[in-house]
């Protein structure tokens, strides 16, 4: 009995270190998700930003509210016929006013496109399209930051007084200003969102993690920032990554919890 236990042992121990390297071979070599199936399922989960069909559709209003300003101005204010159309349409409103009432109307539409477009940009920033955002930013604030500043212009031409004619030229050339800019930004802006859209890239982060996988066997790896950078651009990229990080973390976590009080 004594003899046959230490020889079972040996036998026992190896076979058993065996199983175990087995084991734990098959859970490292084993099949894992590629990363082709995981940015698919991302994809699948891409949610597109609803804000191109309002932002196509107020500027085109712009468009709309500067064609029927002009025709106002020339017909109604500075009267190059048509009098008893105006009158009969407007009401015995002056014209001046209705392109003022106009205008308000217009910001107003503005204001709220901006909140709207606010809205679904943070959702995207918070999402990991970081860099998406950046790029937009500037694209949805200017066209609001344009017509408040022709709210300025409106009301300081209305405080001074001046004669009919120059007052109605003057604010006919600060509405046809605002449009140009205002519009092109529009425009710029609904290009870039249905590019986004039509991409259904995924987070930024993801994004990174791929080009690094594909490029560490092409080159080694480099750490810091290369070229020249800006500071306070570097810490706004570092803070974005690292909210995001946070969410996408406390997301996984929550999924975590759910698929193991299912099982």
């Amino acid at each position: 009995m004594d003899s046959k236990g230490p020889s079972l042992r040996p036998q026992a121990g190896p076979s058993g270190d065996i199983t175990q390297s087995t084991e734990e071979d098959s859970l490292v070599d084993g099949p894992l998700i590629s990363a082709d199936a995981l940015h698919s399922a991302i994809r699948r989960e891409f949610q597109p930003v609803p804000t191109t069909c309002p932002a196509g559709l107020l500027a085109l209003l712009h468009v709309l509210y500067v064609v029927l300003s002009t025709c106002v101005a020339l017909l109604c204010v500075l009267k190059f016929g048509q009098e008893e159309v105006c009158v009969n349409i407007l009401d015995g409103v002056q014209g001046d006013s209705v392109i003022v009432f106009g205008k308000v109307f217009l910001w107003v539409l503005m204001l709220s496109l901006s909140i709207w477009m606010q809205h679904h940009h943070s959702r995207v920033r918070s999402r990991g399209y970081l860099q998406f955002y950046r790029q937009t930013r500037w694209l949805k604030q200017v066209p609001f930051t344009v017509h408040s500043i022709g709210n300025t212009l409106v009301l300081s031409l209305l405080a001074m007084k001046l004669p009919q004619n120059i007052h109605i030229y003057l604010l006919l050339s600060i509405l046809g200003l605002e449009l140009l800019v205002a519009a092109s930004f529009l425009i710029c802006y609904t290009v870039k969102v249905v590019q986004f859209n039509k991409e259904r890239a995924a987070p930024d982060v993801s994004q990174e993690d791929l080009s690094h996988t594909n490029s560490v066997t092409a080159s080694p790896a480099e750490t810091g920032f290369r070229g020249p950078t800006n500071l306070e651009e570097v810490v706004e990229k570092q803070a974005d990554l690292i909210e995001y990080l946070k969410q996408h973390n406390t997301l996984l976590s929550k999924r975590l919890l759910n698929l193991t009080a299912q099982h």
